[in-house]
C-alpha cells in the first residue's frame, strides 16, 4: 500500500462523522455567475454535488448568472446597471433574464450534472408556484457614503416560498436546480437576487446547510489581500465588517443572506470559491473548511464547545 493511498483512507475515515451526521439533511448550494462561467470547473462542481448526492445528502442547487446575463445586454446594446451590489431589472433586463436563467444556463447545469449521473430538473420560482413575489417599490440605497432613491425596475421582493415540488421531487432522488425568477398571481415574472432565492428556500427547507460558491476565497477583512479570510463568524463578528464598508459590492447581499438564514433555523452557512478544485468537499467534509462559515449565536456555542475537540477552523 502507497502512502497516498494511506492517506487517502484516513481522509475517508475522518469524514465518515460528517456522512453520519449530514445523511438525509438537505443541503441548498448556490452557484454564482463565476462558477458557471468556466465549463471546467462547472463539471468539478457538478462531480462534487454528484458524491454529496450518492451519500444521501438532499440537495438543492441554486443558480445565478449575473455575468452570463450582462454579456447578453451588453450584445443587444444594453449596458447593465447595479447598485449596490444589485442588478436594475429594466423591460429589456427582465427580456434577457427569461432567456439567459432558465434556458442557456440551466440547460448547461442540467447538462453537467447528467454527466456526473445526477438526475437534475430545472425550474425557475414560477414554477409550482415555487416562489411569489411583489415588484421592489423604489428604495433608499446608501452606496458610497450617498443616499438615493432607485427604482430596480422588475425586481421582486419574496412573499412567500412554496417548497412542496421542491420535497417531491428530492424524495425521488431527484435534485432540484432553481433559476432565479418568481411570480405574482396576475402573471407578472420578476427578477430575483439569487443569493435571496438560496437563503429563503433554505429556510423554508430546514436546510442542514446553506453554501454560496462564488468567485471570491469568501469573506476578507482587506478585499486585497486573500490572508485575511475571516474562517468563522458570527452576526456580532460581522457587524463591524459591514459598518466599515470591508463587505461591500457582490459579497455584502451573501453575508446578509448568510446571517439571516443563520438566526433563522439554517444549522450553517458558507461562502467559498467554487473554482476551487473539489473546494465544496473540503468545505462539508474537513474541519478546516475551504472558506468563511457563518452560523447563528447558538450554533456559535455548540461548535465552539463541540467541534473544537475535533481540530475545527475556529480553533
Amino acid at each position: 500500500m502507497t502512502i497516498d493511498s494511506t492517506k487517502g483512507i484516513a481522509g475517508l475515515k475522518g469524514a465518515l462523522r460528517y456522512v453520519r451526521a449530514y445523511r438525509d439533511h438537505v443541503f441548498v448550494v448556490k452557484l454564482g455567475g463565476d462558477v458557471l462561467t468556466d465549463p471546467e470547473v462547472l463539471d468539478d462542481v457538478a462531480a462534487q454535488v454528484g458524491l454529496l448526492q450518492s451519500l444521501g445528502i438532499r440537495i438543492v442547487v441554486v443558480h445565478g448568472g449575473g455575468p452570463q446575463a450582462s454579456a447578453m445586454l451588453r450584445r443587444l446594446g444594453h449596458e447593465p446597471v447595479m447598485v449596490a451590489g444589485r442588478r436594475v431589472t429594466d423591460d429589456a433586463a427582465l427580456e434577457v433574464a427569461k432567456m439567459v436563467y432558465p434556458g442557456l444556463l440551466s440547460t448547461e447545469l442540467l447538462s453537467a450534472l447528467r454527466s456526473h449521473q445526477v438526475q437534475a430538473v430545472g425550474l425557475s420560482g414560477v414554477d409550482a408556484d415555487l416562489i411569489s413575489a411583489h415588484r421592489r417599490p423604489p428604495v433608499a440605497v446608501t452606496e458610497d457614503g450617498t443616499t438615493r432613491s432607485v427604482d430596480y425596475g422588475h425586481v421582486g421582493d419574496i412573499d412567500g416560498v412554496d417548497p412542496r415540488v421542491l420535497v417531491t421531487l428530492m424524495e425521488a432522488r431527484f435534485v432540484p436546480v432553481i433559476a432565479s425568477l418568481a411570480g405574482d398571481g396576475e402573471g407578472a415574472v420578476y427578477n430575483v437576487n439569487a443569493d435571496t432565492v438560496a437563503e429563503t428556500l433554505a429556510i423554508a427547507l430546514k436546510a442542514e446547510k446553506l453554501i454560496f460558491l462564488t468567485g471570491a476565497p469568501g469573506v476578507l477583512r482587506d478585499r486585497n489581500d486573500p490572508a485575511s479570510l475571516v474562517a468563522f463568524a458570527d452576526p456580532d463578528d460581522l457587524e463591524g465588517l459591514l459598518q466599515s464598508g470591508a463587505i461591500a459590492g457582490g459579497m455584502r447581499p451573501k453575508v446578509e443572506a448568510c446571517i439571516r438564514a443563520a438566526t433563522s433555523g439554517v444549522g450553517r452557512t458558507h461562502i467559498i470559491d467554487g473554482r476551487v478544485h473539489d473546494s465544496l468537499l473540503f468545505e462539508v467534509f474537513t474541519g478546516t473548511g475551504a472558506g468563511t462559515m457563518i452560523v447563528g449565536r447558538k450554533e456559535k456555542a455548540t461548535y465552539l464547545g463541540v467541534d473544537l475537540a475535533d481540530g475545527d477552523r475556529a480553533s
